[in-house]
C-alpha cells in the first residue's frame, strides 16, 4: 500500500537516496581495494559499476531534493519531472560505463594476464551482494509506498549489481580453476547486462518526460470511480500522466443539461474528492458538458460517451 501522506513521501525518498549514495561509496573503497590487489577485469567491470551508481544516487539525491519543492509561479505543476530527467541522466552514465567495460574486456581478450589473491576477490564480491541485497529489500518499500521514478531508476542499478556480483565471483571462481579467459568473458556478459539496463532506465524516463499516458488500469480505476456516481452520465476525453509524485487527471464530465450550475459544480466535486480519495497525491481538472439523458448512451467498456450519440 502507498503512503498517502506527502511527508512520508518526502521522508522516505530522502532515507533511501541517503542509504543508496552510502552504500555505493562503501562498495566503490572495498572492490577497488580488490581489483587492486586482484587485476581482475570482472571485479574491475562491478567496480566501474559501483563508481557508476554513486554517480547517479548523487544525482538521484539532488534530483529528489528538487522534485520534492513545492509549485511556484514559474513551476506551477511542482518540479516532479526532475526525477525522470534525473533517469535520463543516469541512462547515460550507464550506457557509458558499459561502453568502457566493453572495450577492456575486448583488450583483455587479445592480451591476457594472470590474476592475484583470488580468494580476496571472492570475499570482497560476497560482502558486496549481501550489501546489496540490504538496500534493494529497503529500496523495494520505498518504490511501494512512492513510487518513485528516481529509486526505481536507482534500484534497477543495484539489481544489475547482483548480476554484475555474481557474474564476477563466477569468472574468479573458473580462473582460479585454471580458465583465466573467463574473466574478460564475464566483464563482456556484466558490460552487456549494464548496457540493457541503461536502455530500460532511458526507456522509462522519456515516457514520463513524453506525457505517456497512465497504464489502463489505472484509468479504468478512474473511470469506474466516475461512473460510480449516481447523477454522472459518462466522461469523455480522459487524458492522464505522471510528474514525480503527482498523478495528472484530466476528462470532460457528461451531467443533465438541466442541472442547475450549482448543482452541476457539487457533482463535479464530489467525483474529484471521489478520486482524490484513491489516488491522494492526483491533480484532478474535470470541464462539466451539458447532455441530454433522453439521447445519451455511453460504453462502459470505452468509459466514455458513443461518438455517435454525443450531443455537441
Amino acid at each position: 500500500m502507498r503512503a498517502d501522506n506527502p511527508y512520508d513521501n518526502a521522508r522516505l525518498l530522502r532515507l533511501a537516496t541517503y542509504a543508496s549514495t552510502a552504500t555505493a561509496v562503501m562498495l566503490i573503497g572495498v572492490k577497488g581495494a580488490a581489483w587492486f590487489m586482484t587485476g581482475s577485469l570482472s571485479l574491475m567491470a562491478s567496480l566501474v559499476d559501483s563508481l557508476m551508481d554513486a554517480a547517479a544516487s548523487l544525482i538521484n539525491l539532488l534530483a529528489v531534493r528538487y522534485s520534492l519543492k513545492s509549485a511556484d509561479q514559474d513551476h506551477q505543476f511542482g518540479h516532479g519531472k526532475a526525477e525522470s530527467l534525473a533517469g535520463l541522466a543516469q541512462a547515460c552514465f550507464i550506457g557509458g560505463s558499459a561502453i568502457f567495460l566493453l572495450m577492456h574486456a575486448a583488450e583483455r581478450l587479445s592480451h591476457p594476464q594472470p590474476l592475484l589473491e583470488i580468494n580476496i576477490g571472492l570475499w570482497v564480491m560476497a560482502f558486496a551482494m549481501t550489501a546489496t541485497l540490504g538496500l534493494l529489500a529497503f529500496q523495494g518499500y520505498v518504490i511501494r509506498q512512492t513510487n518513485s521514478a528516481a529509486i526505481r531508476a536507482d534500484a534497477l542499478h543495484y539489481q544489475s549489481d547482483l548480476l554484475t556480483n555474481a557474474a564476477a565471483i563466477t569468472a574468479l571462481f573458473f580462473a582460479a580453476s585454471g580458465w583465466p579467459l573467463l574473466d574478460p568473458l564475464g566483464a563482456l556478459g556484466i558490460a552487456g547486462y549494464i548496457l540493457y539496463s541503461a536502455w530500460r532506465i532511458g526507456r522509462e524516463a522519456m515516457q514520463v518526460l513524453m506525457d505517456h499516458e497512465l497504464p489502463e488500469e489505472t484509468r479504468q480505476r478512474i473511470c469506474d470511480i466516475v461512473l460510480a456516481h449516481g447523477i454522472v452520465l459518462g466522461l469523455h476525453g480522459l487524458r492522464t500522466r505522471q510528474s514525480g509524485q503527482t498523478m495528472l487527471i484530466q476528462f470532460h464530465l457528461d451531467l443533465d443539461q438541466a442541472l442547475p450550475l450549482a448543482e452541476a459544480h457539487r457533482v463535479a466535486d464530489e467525483v474529484e474528492n471521489a478520486i482524490m480519495a484513491a489516488f491522494p497525491q492526483a491533480d484532478v481538472l474535470i470541464h462539466q458538458d451539458p447532455r441530454n439523458p433522453a439521447r445519451y448512451r455511453r460504453n462502459p467498456q470505452e468509459c466514455q460517451d458513443l461518438p455517435e450519440t454525443r450531443e455537441s
